[in-house]
């Protein structure tokens, strides 16, 4: 049995967009609140370290304030936490993004660290799909199954109704690997995020909808 409940906030008063979600499960009790207008500012609880870690480049490098709160059954294993936590956060997203007048629509960023290198795209576009190609080099890093890399992002896409194509292009380290992918992430969010003051009001489609 699964409940979500999206908590109404009101960006128009503040000029922020500004969401709130709530997922309990049997299996995770989640509650997530992003701030798309934030300065990177993150609480971040999910019991996996190394995923909190992760989280937290989303929220530095795409300044968007985050809170993310997770009682996951991790006795089991991290699978449900990280996929469900990946479900909420793109149901909050979109919730904050609204109806995407005046935003760029699209972004995309390369970040290095060290001798890995990572490519993401991103397009708001209403659309869910997920294309992802990442070679880690390791099963886990520091107790996380980097298997759960995928469930993250295709649990968000689904959500938050957006194409991400997601490419780790070089590297060797398995936590370089996937940081970069995460840092890449973020700095494409940020972009297609972004306000375009050439179109204020304006909905980034032919189509007049997204």
């Amino acid at each position: 049995m699964t409940s979500s409940a999206l908590v109404p906030s009101t960006p128009e008063a503040c000029g922020e967009r500004i969401a709130e979600v709530s997922r309990n499960t049997a299996e995770t009790r989640i509650s997530v609140r992003v701030n798309l207008d934030g300065t990177g500012v993150a609480h971040l609880h999910t019991g996996i370290g190394f995923f909190d870690h992760m989280l937290d480049q989303i929220a530095r490098h795409g300044l968007i304030d985050m809170d993310v709160d997770c009682d996951g059954d991790l006795h089991i294993d991290g699978h449900h936490t990280v996929e469900d936590v990946g479900i909420t956060l793109g149901q909050a997203f979109a919730r904050a993004v609204g109806d995407k007048k005046g935003i760029r629509r699209y972004g995309h960023a390369y970040v290095p660290l060290d001798e890995a290198l990572s490519r993401v795209v991103v397009d708001f576009s209403g659309r869910p799909g997920l294309h992802l190609h990442i070679p880690f080099t390791a099963a886990s890093i520091g107790g996380f199954d980097t298997q759960l890399t995928y469930e993250f992002f295709q649990g968000f896409v689904n959500h938050a109704g957006v194409t991400v194509h997601i490419d780790n292009l070089k590297g060797i380290n398995a936590h370089h690997q996937c940081e970069t992918v995460f840092k890449a992430f973020a700095r494409a969010l940020r972009a297609a995020l972004e306000r375009d003051p050439r179109a204020a009001g304006v909905i980034p489609s032919t189509k007049g909808s997204l």
